[in-house]
Parts: structure tokens; sequence; C-alpha cells
């Protein structure tokens, strides 16, 4: 059996904003998506990551205001990225050892996708609850 790739897992296209986008803008891109997470970007390169958790923990309960505040204020930078033709594997021991849910997929340097937790049970472990959970429609 061959190795699976990051390529046949990740999810594409990625949505990806300008630093300067507010959280309102990041928040509806999410749910127009219905994605938890949105990069920033510059061109097709990877400035940072904004999750729905971040707008959360970050903004909402700091009493920003969603409205002003960018995704650039409070942005995870440089996130941790991974190749569209490293092993799957490496995704997952990526994720378990930086304890992350997303990681961004770059080829030399460009933005080419995104693999997430989701992503990987779907395709690795299609009977768990994880994957229950992430193949089921969105509740909104």
């Amino acid at each position: 059996m061959p190795t699976q790739l990051v390529r046949d897992i990740m999810t594409t296209p990625v949505v990806g904003v300008a630093e300067t986008a507010t959280l309102v803008e990041a928040a509806r891109h999410m749910r127009m998506a219905d994605i938890g997470d949105v990069l920033i970007v510059d061109g097709d390169q990877v400035r940072g990551i904004v999750t729905d958790r971040d707008i959360v923990i970050r903004a909402l309960a700091a009493d920003l205001d969603p409205a002003t505040t960018t995704v650039g204020d409070i942005a995870t930078r440089d996130p941790v990225v991974i190749g569209p033709d490293q092993p799957a594997a490496d995704a997952v021991q990526l994720m378990r050892d930086r304890a992350l849910r997303r990681l961004p997929v770059c080829e030399d340097g460009h933005l080419v996708g995104v693999v997430s937790l989701g992503n990987l049970a779907t395709e690795r472990d299609p009977e768990s609850a994880l994957a229950d959970i992430s193949a089921a429609p969105p509740d909104h």
C-alpha cells in the first residue's frame, strides 16, 4: 500500500484574508465556508492563522471590538507548516507534538492547502467518532 501523502487529504481551496481584515469579516468567511479558521496571507504566503477559538479567547473575552480588531491583532504568527509531498503520518506527528489542530500546507513557500484533524480522521480512521463529526453537515 503506497504511503498516503498530505496532498491526498488536504483541503483546497484555502480561505485566506489580509492581516487588516476585521474579526467580523474573518468570522463571516468561516461561516460561509463552514470552517474554523482563516489563514492570514500576503499573496500566497502564509503570515498567520486565526481560529474561531482565537476570536473568542483573544478578542471577545478581552473586550476587544470584533468590528475594529483585525486578524493581525490576534493571530498566531508564522504557523507551523507542512509540505504536500510529506507523508500524512508526518502531519499526525507534528499535530501531536505541537498540540495543533490545523496545518497550512506550503509548497516552495506558497500556500496550497490546509490539513486538519478532521481531514486526518476522515481519511485515516473513517469509523472514528471524530470522522463522523467532521463529515456531518453544518448545523448553522
